[in-house]
């Protein structure tokens, strides 16, 4: 990772995208330390200290510490996030917007806008939501969070709130389009890493206390370095497909057959799957952490971290995206129909629809796979927290997200290093035609 960074320092045009990410990245990390008005700093410490172990940690761990301190990026990116998630469903539910998607790019803007407008109504719910319940909650010692409730505040912090969502919207594409690798996920990438060494000291204040053996933590760090090991070693694992190309005869040129493969990944969805099943448990989980209605409690208490719903919902919803984002981005029918059209085939397997169904039969078994390996590494840590009764936070989706953004950030490095070379390689020369 550090030869490639170094690599692409050295080349202009590379240099001024990762300084444009990292620019984008400090601002969001600075945007994180700004605070919103009318909260009790103290007191809302104080709160989340005592509540470390339930959703809102775990919450606290994706906004990069936004959200103990009720900054202006609070809410982090999950709005947008919970908005993106509605847009592909109803993308193939909605005929109109199946039909923008495949208009193109022009289509894309289009619902991009779409989701751009979603994101701030999702803002103005759920911001509505955990103002309300700041409103009613106070710290250990009884000293409320916010000292002055009230319209003034709901609205002044909700437009607060909001904006900072935008912004960090906003930083996202901006990082997507001029910086390097996708701008959401490492804006919660930097959110995630910014809270290791507070994470780190409370590890160590633990020791010292006495509340965590050593042996405990030396068990914790193990698990988190051979789960590091594990995630790369499955993320690079492909299922190879087999593909023939037949000799052909254009003209007066002859093309030899060759043979290649067809990569099917084991985790095709990346880290889309964890990151968009916690986005849809925090925001079941909002009306029994906001609301003090026994009725609305006992509907969606379940699904907090402990409840008995919580680790079921989490596969079946890490397990559903998976396969609805594999089947988002990989179209076997597609793939068969490029084959065939360039006189490709799969040996032993007819060519045109019955490759379809081969390729997806197939498909189908690796996506299973990378499920349950996605599922197990999610709920590694929520295991470990009941075994042991520590929090660990660093593990799991986290380190998931930890991994594969840096992954793919530095596959993307390498293959802007890949085209420069293709250029320099054809940089003065002519190529020259055929002369009939």
């Amino acid at each position: 990772m550090r030869q490639a960074l170094m690599d692409a320092a050295k080349v202009p045009e590379l240099g001024k995208k990762l300084l444009v990410t990292v620019g984008f990245l400090a601002a969001y990390r600075l945007g994180v330390h700004v605070p919103t008005p009318g909260v009790d700093p103290s007191a809302l410490t104080a709160f989340f200290q005592s509540q470390g172990g339930a959703l809102l940690g775990v919450l606290d761990i994706f906004t990069g510490g936004g959200l103990s301190r009720l900054s202006i990026f609070a809410l982090g990116v999950w709005p947008y996030i919970s908005a993106s998630i509605a847009a592909d469903l109803l993308t193939h539910v909605i005929p109109q917007l199946e039909a923008l998607k495949k208009e193109g790019e022009q289509g894309r803007r289009k619902i991009n806008q779409y989701v751009r407008y979603a994101t701030i109504a999702v803002c103005i719910v759920q911001g509505a939501i955990m103002l309300t319940w700041l409103e009613g909650s106070t710290a250990p010692g009884g000293q409320p969070i916010v000292p002055i409730p009230g319209w003034g505040f709901r609205v002044l912090t909700l437009l607060t709130l909001t904006a900072g969502t935008v912004l960090l919207m906003w930083l996202g594409e901006q990082i997507t389009h001029r910086g390097i690798g996708n701008g959401v996920s490492l804006i919660i990438f930097a959110g995630i890493v910014g809270r290791i060494p507070s994470a780190s000291r409370n590890m160590f204040q633990l020791l010292r206390t006495g509340e965590m053996d050593i042996l405990v933590a030396i068990l914790v760090v193990v698990i988190m370095v051979g789960s590091i090991g594990f995630i790369v070693f499955v993320e690079m694992g492909q299922r190879r497909l087999p593909v023939q190309y037949p000799t052909r005869t254009v003209g007066r040129r002859v093309f030899q057959g060759q043979e290649t493969h067809l990569p099917l990944k084991v985790n095709t969805s990346g880290v889309i799957p964890p990151i968009f099943a916690q986005a849809v448990l925090s925001f079941l989980a909002y009306p029994a952490q906001a609301w003090d209605v026994p009725a609305v409690d006992r509907i969606f208490s379940p699904f907090l971290p402990g409840g008995p719903l919580y680790i079921p919902s989490y596969m079946l919803l890490i397990g559903f995206f998976c396969f609805f984002y594999t089947g988002v981005i990989f179209n076997p029918v597609d793939v068969a129909d490029n084959l065939r059209k360039h006189g490709g085939y799969i040996p032993g397997i007819r060519p045109g629809q019955r490759t379809a169904e081969y390729i997806n039969h197939v498909l189908t078994r690796v996506t299973l796979g990378g499920a349950a390996y996605l599922c197990l590494v999610a709920l590694l840590p929520i295991l470990l927290s009941r075994q042991f009764n520590v929090p660990f936070y660093f593990g799991g989706t986290a380190l998931l997200i930890v991994v594969g953004v840096a992954l793919d950030f530095i596959q993307q490095i390498q293959a802007h290093l890949l085209v420069r070379q293709y250029r320099g390689f054809l940089e003065g020369r002519r190529l020259r035609g055929r002369r009939g």
